[in-house]
């Protein structure tokens, strides 16, 4: 009988292991197991959101600074004087070629 017992055993060693028992006694810690699986499955799609995020608005900021380095640039050439005058010309617009006057207000 115990060569009988011991044939069992070695053709089957897992039904040992995973005997109706011993699954049931140990439900709780698999069901813990699982719920740390699907955790650690969602905090590593919430990296990769994150992280995509993070690229979106840096290249948000790259596209923004070339726009302001632009914009800046178009201002200065605009700010010259002799863009300035150009523009003025058609409202009819000339420099002065008198010194100005200051007026003064007399008191009573």
């Amino acid at each position: 009988m115990s060569e009988e017992t011991t044939n069992t055993i070695s053709k089957n060693p897992l039904k040992k292991i995973f005997r109706y028992q011993w699954i049931t006694g140990n439900m709780n810690f698999f069901l813990f197991l699982s719920v740390l699986a699907v955790l650690y499955i969602a905090n590593g799609h919430t990296a990769d959101k994150t992280i995509r995020n993070i690229n979106k608005t840096q290249n948000e900021i790259k596209e923004l600074q070339f726009e302001y380095k632009t914009l800046k640039s178009e201002v200065m050439f605009k700010s010259e004087e002799s863009q300035v005058l150009k523009a003025s010309e058609p409202l009819g617009l000339k420099i002065s070629r008198e010194s100005p006057k200051r007026l003064k207000l007399e008191k009573n």
